[in-house]
């Protein structure tokens, strides 16, 4: 029931579209559902359409070039977005999205990521928005309204159920019809019907039984009964089947060219397998695509005229992440009179920060999603900018789990040879890594490439023995100080181009270095075929790991540090082996010595705040002795700035989206490896998230879906049911002007009866408020009819839960003190 202004179809394009398509050969119109490269469509001047470029992604638009030389933009992650329960922020989002797709010429956003959050072991949670279907629906249509009002396309994805990681390429999620109406579909449903959207991206995994890239029968719910018009683009990687596959309405397999469609689809109409009819079906979409995003001659984009730039990015950035941070807990410490936040700059007169993520932030989550930002301000960064010298910094831990690429201290260019010898322009490196994923700087084509060099040199940071190696299969030629210290291949072992890609590094010499020593370095990178169907790409890394401190060493000065500080932040990580795209979490513990560490440092300093900087749900042991838990997510690359300022007294505006478990074991769902059959069986049905633990009743979580705590204290006064809408009065007690998120839930009669259970509270609604001191503040949230139906897998259709139900408000979904009633039928 929302109300967004979405860019609508110019009345020529229909003309339009037919008039391109009668331009085209069979062989043109296969090959423009192919694609060209890793990012690009198919051009085909003779019908006035021109190459399209698609990119990832939903934290920053990489463009074409993943390259440091190109930087973009690092938004707090979807789920941190999400966490601010405020679409009209996430709107202003997308506008700045889209800004940054015009500025590197791109068409379409691989973007949002609308699965749920079925479990907290899921490898992308960060990257999806909610364990709520209606929450991620809400949100998704405000991020799809702001990219697609500055006239560039999204593609809601990955369509549908690709809520896990392990084996996405080859598992078969079994799935009852309720649930996948009721949740996994509802937020796709959402979308295209409020905002419609350009796009949709199908996914890698199987849904019972049949791949998502050649389901006809999921297509077509989303197209005849959701109303959706837009193209249909594979996972890359993931289309498997020609004719199954342009029959079901998958319009563009990538990356490009050598795709089940191109030749392979040429053959199939010519031997009668399909019809050129089905392909110009396909073909359609993809020249209506190409009229909406100005990429066809004759017509005008959906949105023309000069669009209003966005003046401050970094400021809109510090913005959604202040609206995303959750303050989970804020208590009064022992001896004190007043809660431990905020802060106030003029009394602090020592701070210690401790953690490596206090200096080294990470600030997003690992895969498709990363971006090389401009510029990272970490919470030291930002905290010493406010305090000055009063911040004394402690590392307390080390998370070293394997050899990285090589940053500190390091200046490294790359550049592509080629076969004859000639070396092409250097650009510098941000690290030791380089991803030309699709593409060769210069324009060199596969057959002209040879090598990539990687030449610079190294000053070391510390005494002692600095550990150098490779990543990335192909053949390694390795020179420190004009000594080859390695000169071999580096196999490739896996099947999953994710793997091929983003492989892990190896060891392969060990040198004893000076702090202050410097040394010349030279890296030859021949690169083996990746992967069939995938593009040449040049994609290595150059590795390196520090002398590695003693831990306790490190602990024991934390521990120092905060007993000689007023207040002690602790900032504690999960990394890029724990958190990241092409594998699930094993565990919800904080990597390392993490936990001993701040239990040391709150032991020390009763006065302990630890911010968690975690793209998802982690266990924290030690939450009861610490006074405050600030939940930061991955907060992109102003998020120091922004911890600083909500430290020091700006409004935590976030709410979870997520219900977080105290250990692993009490989570209601944990399994997302599938069986010897390759099968993933969703036995829960429609319980997951708070559905779940409300169900089972048992087990409290750590902090319940919808909590967040601010710096004033509200009222919830009254509710009232009127005509489709709920009328909530909230009053601000406290002295400071202060932002709340209004929510309303519906409960449905205890004697109400729906096959296969029916769950015991469910989001209806919500809205956020901001008031000052004494203000009381009325909102209005509409009730739409589907809050009180469900899916009948006997009818195949929705019905409504007749009788009374109980209509409640407040701050979370177990902290509800308004309720009223709403009869149904």
């Amino acid at each position: 029931m929302s109300d967004w202004t979405v860019p609508a179809d110019r009345p020529d394009y229909e003309e339009a579209v037919e008039a391109a398509l009668a331009k085209l050969d069979l062989e043109t119109k296969a090959d423009l559902l192919a694609g060209i490269d890793m990012w690009r469509t198919l051009a085909a001047p003779d019908a006035g359409l021109r190459s399209m470029t698609v990119s990832d992604g939903p934290i920053g638009v990489r463009g074409r070039f993943w390259t440091a030389a190109d930087p973009s933009l690092a938004l707090p992650s979807p789920t941190a977005q999400a966490a601010s329960w405020d679409p009209e922020l996430v709107r202003r989002t997308g506008n700045l999205l889209a800004a940054e797709a015009r500025r590197k010429d791109v068409d379409v956003l691989l973007a949002p990521t609308i699965n749920l959050h079925r479990s907290p072991l899921g490898g992308r949670h960060f990257e999806a928005f909610s364990e709520d279907p209606y929450l991620t629906g809400r949100i998704a249509e405000a991020y799809v309204a702001g990219v697609q009002e500055r006239g560039v396309g999204t593609t809601m994805k990955h369509y549908v159920a690709n809520d896990a990681e392990t084996d996405r390429f080859t598992v078969d999620n079994v799935i009852g019809e309720r649930a996948l109406r009721e949740l996994y579909l509802r937020p796709f449903e959402m979308v295209a019907a409020a905002v419609n959207p350009w796009g949709v991206m199908t996914a890698y995994n199987t849904v019972n039984g049949t791949t998502m890239t050649a389901h006809k029968e999921l297509m077509d719910v989303l197209r005849e009964e959701f109303g959706f018009d837009g193209f249909n683009v594979s996972d890359w990687g993931a289309a498997r089947h020609t004719v199954e596959g342009v029959e079901a309405g998958l319009d563009l397999a990538m990356p490009g060219p050598l795709t089940v469609f191109g030749k392979a689809l040429v053959d199939a109409v010519r031997e009668g397998r399909t019809t050129e009819a089905a392909v110009d079906a396909n073909v359609r979409r993809i020249l209506k695509l190409a009229a909406r995003v100005g990429a066809l001659d004759g017509v005008e984009a959906a949105v023309t005229g000069r669009l209003e730039a966005i003046e401050d990015p970094d400021a809109l950035l510090r913005e959604i992440a202040r609206r995303s941070f959750v303050l989970a807990k804020n208590d009064v410490p022992a001896g004190d009179e007043t809660r431990i936040l905020p802060l106030h700059a003029d009394v602090v007169h020592s701070l210690a920060l401790i953690g490596p993520a206090a200096a080294e932030a990470r600030v997003l989550g690992g895969g498709s999603a990363t971006v090389f930002p401009p510029h990272v301000v970490s919470p030291l960064d930002g905290l010493r900018a406010k305090l000055g010298d009063r911040v004394v910094y402690a590392q307390g831990v080390d998370l070293f789990e394997q050899i990285e690429a090589a940053n500190r201290g390091f200046t490294l260019t790359a550049r592509p040879v080629a076969k004859d010898g000639t070396q092409l322009p250097a650009e510098p490196l941000a690290n030791g890594d380089v991803k030309w994923m699709g593409y060769v700087p210069g324009g060199l084509t596969a057959d002209e490439f040879d090598h990539a060099l990687v030449e610079g040199r190294y000053v070391a940071t510390k005494t002692g023995e600095h550990v150098f190696g490779t990543r990335g299969f192909g053949h390694h030629k390795l020179v420190i100080d004009g000594e080859t210290v390695f000169d071999q291949d580096q196999e490739f072992v896996s099947d999953d181009p994710f793997e091929a890609f983003f492989g892990p590094g190896v060891e392969r010499v060990r040198i004893r270095l000076d702090e202050g020593q410097e040394v010349e370095l030279r890296h030859e990178f021949t690169p083996f075929d990746f992967p069939p169907g995938f593009p040449p790409s040049v994609l290595f890394g150059l590795m390196h790991t520090e002398p590695r401190p003693d831990e306790q060493t490190l602990i024991d000065e934390a521990v120092a540090a905060a007993r000689g500080a007023e207040i002690a932040v602790v900032v504690v990580s999960t990394t890029a082996l724990t958190e990241s795209e092409g594998f699930d979490r094993a565990d919800l513990r904080l990597p390392g010595r993490q936990d001993e560490l701040v239990a040391a440092v709150a032991a020390a300093n009763p006065n302990t705040v630890v911010v968690v900087n975690t793209g998802s749900p982690v266990e924290m042991p030690w939450a009861a002795d610490v006074a405050g838990i600030l939940l930061t997510w991955f907060p992109g690359q102003e998020g120091g700035n922004a911890l600083a300022e909500v430290l020091l007294g700006a409004e935590p505006g976030g709410r979870l989206t997520t219900t977080w478990p105290k250990t692993l074991a009490d989570a209601p769902v944990t399994q997302v490896v599938p069986d010897d059959e390759g099968k993933l069986h969703y036995e829960e049905g429609v319980f997951i998230g708070y559905r779940a633990w409300q169900r089972r009743g048992t087990v409290e979580p750590a902090f319940w879906f919808g909590h967040g705590l601010s710096y004033t204290d509200w009222a919830y006064e009254s509710i009232e049911v009127v005509g489709s809408t709920v009328k909530v009065k909230v009053r601000n007690k406290g002295a400071v002007t202060g932002r709340e998120v209004v929510q309303v839930y519906l409960s449905p009669d205890e004697s109400a009866e729906v096959a296969g259970g029916i769950e015991r509270t469910r989001l209806a609604g919500f809205q956020a408020v901001e008031a000052g001191p004494g203000e009381e503040v009325e909102v209005t949230i509409p009730l739409e009819a589907r809050s009180r139906q469900f899916w009948n897998e006997q009818t195949h259709s929705w019905e409504t839960v007749p009788g009374t139900w109980k209509v409640k408000a407040g701050r979370n979904v177990a902290d509800l003190p308004l309720e009223t009633l709403l009869v149904e039928g």
